[in-house]
């Protein structure tokens, strides 16, 4: 199992929309990297659902249900897109800040490389979210 971290911006789709519609396309990726990580996604897949711009943290989990297929928005290019489920929220959500100031989150690539949108996490970095996050999968 693979696990990943993406960034949305609330204002265009939250936590909450994920949760209303429990299982979502994830479509727009437009940066080449981000779209090779979502490719190397498989089914089962664990993802943290982050919220960008104003309220960057991380919400809650969801997992890959459909693995990478052309994404129906890219008018031109070679894009994909993946579906994902909502999980379950995080018990308690974690800040960047918080994440920053951690000595095992430190390397993540939210922090590292802060622009991308689709990102690994490893499994010691997720590990140590859930403890941080009080969250049990």
């Amino acid at each position: 199992m693979n696990y990943w971290l993406m960034k949305t911006e609330p204002s265009t789709y939250s936590w909450d929309d994920l949760v209303t519609d429990k299982i979502t396309c994830w479509d727009g990726v437009r940066n080449y990297q981000a779209r090779n990580m979502m490719r190397a996604m498989k089914k089962g897949d664990l993802v943290f659902v982050y919220h960008s711009v104003k309220q960057t943290s991380i919400k809650g989990i969801a997992k890959v249900v459909k693995e990478a297929y052309p994404d129906s928005t890219a008018l031109k290019g070679d894009w994909s897109m993946v579906d994902i489920q909502a999980v379950k929220p995080v018990g308690k959500e974690i800040a960047l800040q918080q994440i920053k100031k951690d000595p095992f989150l430190q390397e993540m690539t939210l922090v590292t490389h802060s622009r991308l949108s689709v990102q690994p996490v490893t499994k010691e970095q997720w590990e140590r979210c859930l403890v941080v996050s009080e969250t049990k999968i």
